[in-house]
Formats: structure tokens, C-alpha cells, sequence
């Protein structure tokens, strides 16, 4: 690495940090709302959990899943989630108002890559407090599994949910960016996010046209299940890793194309 590139790197860590110290003081600004959406989001994992207790009270699997395999999927979808959630869900559902409101002039004037700052400026703390909960979860599926993950495992655990929060970015930066076209495109952007709980489902749960299109088209089924049969044992087709990789690698292409084109044709709220 060129001494310029580590020039551009630390420049870029200490733009960060200061993004992380502005939202860390504007959390604790609002102590009461950030309390309240810690819980509201636990008590809708809580709901997850239960609504599988239910179904396996009457099945002893689904789709070849036993119930502690899905509680370990759910708590690797809801993880997946949360992380995606800290670190871009807010700056993503928010580009529409800076388009519409010519706020992201200012940006445009920053002497830093614009979608940087654009899908970094906030981090919603709270998504970390919710994400060791999911944590919590596998853990606790594990042991009724009687698996004790390796090393490796962990390792490709991580990168692979690395991956799937890089895929979701990827996409929903692609619906959010759609804002240059129709300013009003929160709508486009939230149906995306609610379709989420889709990854809580094992992938063989679906069948046909469904499973290619959320398998290729919008791959909420590989998101979580793909790095939770990493912990399970249940990987039998280590060719799902490479497709993962893959998926995220061309859509993040697809959407830096996209930005690029998009921001092109933004003429500014003073135009």
C-alpha cells in the first residue's frame, strides 16, 4: 500500500470517528427514544421466536430444518439485520429527503467520496445493543444443538454475514437512489427492508419462480441461511458460499453503476 493510499485511509478513520462521536451524542440526546426502540425491536424478535415455537409445536421440521435449526437461522437473520441497521438503514432511507430537501448540496461541496458520507453519516447505536441479543440466541441454539462451533467456523460465520449486510446495502442503496428519479421514495425503500423477515425462512421453504427470485433477484434467502449452515453443519453445498460471494460482489458493482449514473442526472434543489 502506497503511502498516499494510508494518507486517504487514516483521512477517511478520522471522518469516521467523528461521524460516530455526532451520533453517539445525538443518541444520548434522546435517552428515552433510544430505550424505547431497543425494546420495541426486542419484543418483535421475541414475536419471531414465538411465532416458530408455534409451528413446531404441530411439525418436527420445516423443509428439513429441525426447531433449533431455525431458532439458530432467525438469530443469524435478526444479527444480519441489526448490523445493517446500525450502520446503514437510517442514511439509506434518508438520501430521499436530501434530495428533496437539496441538503445533499452540501455534500456534493465535501472534499470526500459522496456516497461515504452519504451512507455513513449516522450510526444507529441501539441495532448494537439488539444485534447481541441475536448473538444471545445462536448461542443458546448451539448448545441445545450440542454444536460447539470451531474457529473457522466463526471465521466464515462472520465474513459471510459480512457479505449478506454488504448484499442488503447494496440493494437498498440501488431502491434508495431512485430518489433522483421520484423524491419521494421511502415507500420503494422500507418495502425492501420489511421484506427482511423473508431471510428468517429456511431457503427450502420456498419453491419455483419464488425461490430463483429470492434466491438471484432479491436474495433474502441466502443472506441468513447460507451463514447460519455454517454453524449448523448443514452445509452440504459449499458452492452456496462462492454464490453468495458472488451475488454480493455483482450487485455492489451494479449499484456503484447505478449511484454514478444517478447522481449524474441530480440537478440540485436550486435548479
Amino acid at each position: 500500500m502506497t503511502s498516499r493510499s494510508q494518507s486517504a485511509l487514516a483521512r477517511y478513520a478520522t471522518i469516521y470517528a467523528a461521524l460516530w462521536k455526532n451520533s453517539v451524542s445525538r443518541e444520548m440526546g434522546f435517552k428515552s427514544n433510544f430505550i424505547l426502540w431497543i425494546i420495541v425491536e426486542l419484543l418483535w424478535f421475541a414475536l419471531q421466536l414465538t411465532f416458530f415455537n408455534v409451528i413446531y409445536n404441530q411439525t418436527q421440521s420445516i423443509a428439513g430444518w429441525t426447531r433449533w435449526e431455525v431458532v439458530l437461522l432467525v438469530g443469524a437473520s435478526h444479527f444480519i439485520q441489526q448490523i445493517f441497521q446500525a450502520f446503514f438503514l437510517t442514511n439509506c432511507t434518508g438520501l430521499s429527503e436530501l434530495v428533496r430537501t437539496g441538503k445533499l448540496d452540501f455534500l456534493l461541496l465535501l472534499p470526500i467520496n459522496t456516497r461515504f458520507i452519504v451512507s455513513v453519516r449516522q450510526v444507529d447505536l441501539g441495532g448494537f445493543v439488539n444485534a447481541a441479543s441475536a448473538v444471545a440466541v445462536m448461542v443458546f441454539a448451539l448448545h441445545k444443538l450440542q454444536i460447539i462451533p470451531t474457529s473457522p467456523q466463526i471465521l466464515g460465520f462472520s465474513a459471510l454475514a459480512i457479505s449478506g449486510i454488504l448484499l442488503h446495502y447494496s440493494l437498498m442503496m440501488i431502491l434508495a437512489a431512485t430518489a433522483f428519479f421520484a423524491v419521494r421514495a421511502q415507500g420503494i425503500v422500507w418495502g425492501y427492508y420489511n421484506m427482511f423477515n423473508i431471510s428468517r425462512m429456511p431457503e427450502g421453504a420456498f419453491r419455483g419462480i419464488f425461490r430463483a427470485v429470492f434466491t438471484f433477484i432479491l436474495p433474502m434467502t441466502m443472506v441468513a441461511n447460507v451463514p447460519a449452515k455454517t454453524l449448523a453443519h448443514k452445509m452440504t453445498a459449499p458452492s452456496q458460499i462462492a454464490l453468495l460471494l458472488a451475488i454480493t460482489a455483482t450487485w455492489f458493482l451494479v449499484s456503484e453503476l447505478f449511484w454514478r449514473f444517478s447522481l449524474r442526472r441530480y440537478t440540485s434543489a436550486s435548479s
